[in-house]
C-alpha cells in the first residue's frame, strides 16, 4: 500500500460514515415519545413577543447559556420586560469533544461515556467531570468560565455560574434543541471510540436526554424554521 493511499481510505472512511449517520432515516418514534404530532411542534414551546434562537455547535466552556441568560435578565432589568414575554431557544449538536451534544444528556450518559475526559472539562481539583455541570452548576463549577475567558477566577463568576444552568434557563422559558443528525454521528463516534455497538449506544442517548429537550429531525431545518417563525437569530 502506498503512503499516499492510507490517507484517502482513512479520509473515505470518514466521510461513509458520515453519510451513514446524516441518512439514517427521521424516527418517528421519536416524536411519539415526547408528545409531539410533528417535527416543528417544538416552535410551540417558545412563547412571549421577545424571541431569540441561540445557535451554538460548541459547548465553548458554557458560555452560550450565559448570554441566554444575559439575554432574558436584561430584558427585565433594563426593559422591563418579564419572563414570560420573552422566549429562547438553545441548541445541541454538533461534533467531537467541543460540540455542545453531550450538555443534552443526563449525569449518567456523562458518567457511562466519560463525557468530561471526552471534552476535556475538569473540575477545580482537576478532576474530569462525571455529570452533566451545565445541568445544574453550582459557584465551584465557575472555574470553566474563568478558563474560557483565559482568567483567573473571580467572585462575579461564582456567582454568575449557578444562574446559567440548563435547567434554571428552561425554567425561565429557554427551549433546548437537539440534532437528531448529530445524536446519530455521536452514536457512531463513541462506536468507534470503542463505547459499544452503535445501535445499543444510540437506545441509551435517547432514554436518557435532560427532561424538555426535543429531538429534532435536523438542526439546519429548525433554524429555517425559527427564522421563518421571526425568532432573531444569534450565532454564538
Amino acid at each position: 500500500m502506498s503512503f499516499e493511499s492510507t490517507p484517502r481510505r482513512s479520509f473515505l472512511g470518514r466521510l461513509m460514515g458520515m453519510t451513514m449517520a446524516v441518512s439514517l432515516p427521521w424516527d418517528r418514534s421519536v416524536i411519539e415519545a415526547s408528545s409531539q404530532s410533528a417535527p416543528d411542534d417544538w416552535l410551540g414551546d417558545v412563547t412571549g413577543d421577545r424571541k431569540c434562537f441561540f445557535d451554538f455547535p460548541n459547548y465553548k466552556q458554557g458560555f452560550p447559556l450565559v448570554h441566554i441568560f444575559n439575554y432574558i435578565n436584561t430584558y427585565a432589568s433594563a426593559y422591563g420586560v418579564g419572563n414570560e414575554r420573552v422566549g429562547t431557544v438553545g441548541t445541541f449538536y454538533g461534533g467531537g469533544p467541543a460540540s455542545s451534544i453531550f450538555m443534552g444528556f443526563n449525569d449518567e450518559i456523562w458518567s457511562r461515556y466519560s463525557v468530561g475526559e471526552y471534552a476535556g472539562l475538569d473540575d477545580s481539583d482537576g478532576r474530569p467531570y462525571t455529570r452533566n455541570v451545565f445541568n445544574r452548576p453550582t459557584s465551584d463549577d465557575s472555574i470553566l468560565l474563568a478558563k474560557g475567558l483565559q482568567s483567573p477566577n473571580f467572585d462575579a463568576l461564582r456567582v454568575a455560574m449557578p444562574l446559567v444552568g440548563i435547567e434554571r434557563l428552561q425554567e425561565m422559558g429557554t427551549k433546548f434543541i437537539m440534532c437528531n443528525n448529530a445524536l446519530n454521528s455521536w452514536g457512531f463516534e463513541l462506536e468507534a471510540r470503542g463505547k459499544g455497538a452503535a445501535a445499543d449506544i444510540d437506545a441509551v442517548l435517547r432514554a436518557n436526554l435532560l427532561p424538555g429537550v426535543t429531538v429534532v429531525p435536523a438542526m439546519v431545518i429548525a433554524i429555517e424554521k425559527a427564522q421563518e417563525a421571526g425568532l432573531s437569530y444569534n450565532k454564538q
